[in-house]
């Protein structure tokens, strides 16, 4: 480890940045690519402080990134991985412990993060530097399915202002009002009692709902497939999605850290 260079991650082009993202998780229980235009929509999206952010150099050559976005007291993980040949040295754990320095540099007092429940190495690291898991969170995609059109669209902000009024749990980081306020293209829905806020883009992205969730998990899987992020299992929406037989893609624990000063 003591050629282990940690820089920001303004130290790399957005491309080369957006290349070692994908290399890092390179064979990774949800592999992904990800393009430049793809991590500044992310970066931009999720707070994320390239500043902060950290990037390890071993031998002159990256091997390893940490995403850290900050909202004030708040931070959470945006992504952490080492490229293949690198894993199992100690990169991952110095990472998280470089974010963490830099979150307390920024006054930040509690920082999360999302872990695959199959990921039990990187669970156990989260555990090791203090992290307790909070609740246990689902994705779901819901099938599409053709018919007439049900529920009204309304505008984003008055369906968002409705969804505050009701609702009192807390959203995960990516599907929280600092998430949606960056977003140009939010619509809202209703049907019944219940209103939801979503985006339509390559998938149907239900981000917020109160209310009676049948009629609008119904209206909206008639624009296509429905994905929702990090649900809380305990959440009704769930046992909605469940008899209409949705498909859970991935469980995660959402961890917190709550920083010493």
């Amino acid at each position: 480890m003591d050629n282990l260079d940690l820089r920001s991650a303004r130290s790399l082009s957005a491309g080369e940045r957006a290349e070692l993202f994908t290399a890092a998780y390179e064979g990774y229980l949800l592999p992904f690519r990800i393009d430049e235009q793809q991590l500044a929509a992310m970066d931009d999206a999720f707070d994320i402080d390239a500043e902060a952010s950290r990037i390890a150099f071993r031998g002159g050559e990256p091997v390893g990134l940490g995403n850290l976005g900050v909202r004030g007291d708040d931070a959470w993980i945006g992504g952490i991985g080492v490229v293949t040949a690198a894993r199992r040295s100690g990169i991952g754990q110095a990472l998280m412990r470089a974010l963490h320095d830099q979150a307390r540099e920024r006054g930040v007092r509690r920082v999360w993060l999302e872990v695959i429940v199959e990921n039990t190495g990187a669970f156990a690291l989260y555990e090791k530097l203090g992290y307790r898991t909070i609740r246990e969170v689902e994705v779901w995609s819901l099938a599409a399915e053709e018919g007439p059109t049900s529920g009204r669209e309304i505008p984003a902000p008055q369906a968002q202002a409705r969804i505050r009024r009701v609702s009192s749990g807390r959203e995960p980081w990516q599907r929280s009002d600092g998430t949606l306020g960056h977003y140009d293209d939010l619509r809202g829905l209703e049907s019944g009692d219940g209103v939801a806020l979503f985006r339509a883009t390559a998938a149907v992205q239900l981000l917020q709902l109160a209310g009676q969730a049948e009629p609008l998990l119904s209206a909206l899987r008639r624009l296509g497939t429905v994905s929702v992020l990090n649900l809380p299992t305990d959440d009704p929406v769930a046992e909605t999605l469940r008899s209409l037989e949705a498909t859970v893609v991935v469980r995660q624990h959402e961890m917190l850290l709550e920083l010493e000063h």
